[in-house]
């Protein structure tokens, strides 16, 4: 087994104004002056061990998310880029509302080409709901001031099956994010994880699956019919404009994880997958806590795998099995016919049906 001679580094930050009640991510509410030098310093640090850890190899693309990263400047992201200025694809995630962000041009000068915007819904009482601060307005004011500053490639992201929505509140979300030409659209359905404030306290009016259902379908048939192509279960593209550091996940590539509660995947030169993960504490964390190893087995890696790769809407070749696990694809090849012959799964390649699709979860369980 080969390494991939790139990697994604992903970057996370960890703050944000106020937790939303259905994040199950590593943020934490801003209670002081945000500890941006200290942090930066730690970051750079972190990346430097990184990069020793994995011998330096080529870093292909980067990710700034959260939490909130765009609480930080752009002097933050430019110090960190200054270290991997091969990076093609450079993504900062930012909330629209003013008190969240800083100047995009500044992002951009700081090498920044990628913005995702955490929209969720264009309807006010919905956004209160979801505890978000942002008003609808800044939303496209986000996506203009993005544009203006020479980023092109935005992405906007929104849920459906949000409390008492019906199958027109949520079409007229996503049309309002279409009507903002933005490059990319990320549209997936609440769900309640464990953890969070919506798991103690659910919100009333939740869709059943059905109601579900009949919302993604009249999703996806409008955002096909305005040039968005599904290429991943949430992730909608304009030709051109597919998510690269995401596809670098979903093909189970190698990735860098630095900040505190990032993780990092690594194929070492003697055929082992090892995962890394940072401690979750941002005061650990800036305290120099070290990282936690773990060996990903042989049992575990074709559940690993195929929980990836089936996530794209094409799937990958057969051959990636081999070559990102060093197993041969024989070891699942039972469960792959049955599931063909069910009509779950193509036989060309590792990719899911229409129906596969809708029963991706229960399809992935199988490898697991």
């Amino acid at each position: 087994m080969t390494p991939p001679a790139g990697v994604g580094l992903y970057v996370h930050f960890p703050w944000c104004v106020r937790k939303c009640p259905y994040c199950d991510f590593n943020s934490h509410p801003l209670k002081e002056p945000l500890a941006e030098a200290a942090y930066r310093s730690a970051l750079l640090d972190d990346l430097a061990r990184e990069f020793e850890r994995f011998g330096k190899r080529r870093v292909e693309t980067v990710y700034f998310g959260g939490g909130t990263p765009s609480l930080f400047s752009g002097e933050t992201f430019g110090q960190l880029l200054e270290r991997v200025p091969e990076a093609a694809e450079v993504t900062l995630e930012a909330n629209p509302g003013t008190v969240e962000r800083g100047d995009f041009a500044d992002y951009r000068r700081a090498g920044v080409n990628r913005v995702s915007l955490g929209a969720q819904s264009f309807d006010p009482a919905q956004l209160k709901v979801l505890g978000r601060i942002h008003a609808v307005d800044d939303i496209a004011r986000a996506v203009l001031e993005a544009q203006h500053a020479g980023i092109d490639n935005v992405n906007v992201d929104l849920m459906y099956g949000l409390p008492e929505q019906t199958v027109q509140q949520a079409l007229d979300d996503l049309d309002h994010a279409i009507r903002l030409e933005p490059a990319h659209i990320s549209w997936y359905q609440l769900t309640i994880e464990p953890k969070t404030e919506f798991a103690r306290r659910p919100p009333a009016g939740l869709p059943d699956v059905d109601h579900a259902v009949e919302i993604e379908d009249a999703g996806l048939e409008l955002l096909a019919r305005h040039g968005y192509e599904r290429y991943e279960v949430s992730a909608f593209a304009r030709e051109g404009h597919l998510c690269h550091h995401n596809l670098n996940y979903w093909r189970f590539g190698d990735y860098i994880g630095i900040g505190a509660g990032a993780h990092g995947k690594l194929t070492t030169t003697d055929g082992r997958t090892l995962r890394i993960a940072k401690p979750s504490q941002p005061r650990r964390y800036l305290g120099g806590a070290d990282a936690s190893l773990s060996t990903v087995t042989a049992e575990e890696l074709p559940g690993e795998f195929m929980m990836n790769v089936l996530r794209l809407a094409d799937g990958v070749e057969p051959e990636l099995f081999l070559a990102r696990t060093g197993i041969d694809l024989d070891v699942i090849g039972k469960t792959l016919d049955e599931l063909a012959d069910w009509g779950l799964l193509r036989r060309d390649r590792l990719a899911l049906t229409t129906p596969g699709y809708r029963q991706l979860n229960g399809v992935v369980a199988r490898f697991l």
